[in-house]
């Protein structure tokens, strides 16, 4: 689903700055695109990276980025993946805000870092 304040009315703001920082950790880290023809009707990128997240990260998780090291990661890109969902809410009043997203992501990589 588009974000609301920017897909239909056009309007710029940091809510649609951080809705669309969101979609890009989902594109990045499935390697799909909102407008891929898996994703019509009820099921978007989000709703489909929700679902299938609740099994396990590595069901949405680009097989090309899957090593024997990030494989150790699980907990790293359930992270990535939990911070794509509070970024990509519909309703930009239950998005966080840039400040806590850059807050996480630097969390995000220290852990990464320090838990080799």
């Amino acid at each position: 689903m588009p974000c609301i304040e920017y897909g239909m009315e056009g309007i710029v703001s940091p809510g649609s700055d951080v809705y669309s920082f969101g979609i890009l950790l989902l594109e990045t880290f499935t390697r799909k695109k909102p407008t891929e023809e898996m994703f019509s009707g009820e099921v978007s990128l989000r709703s489909w990276v929700f679902e299938a997240t609740q099994l396990s990260v590595f069901e949405v998780v680009d097989k090309d980025l899957i090593n024997e090291h990030l494989y150790t990661k699980q907990e790293s890109l359930a992270s990535i993946f939990n911070l794509a969902m509070d970024c990509t809410f519909e309703s930009s009043s239950l998005r966080i805000n840039m400040k806590e997203t850059v807050t996480r992501l630097c969390k995000i990589q220290k852990n990464f870092l320090t838990n080799n």
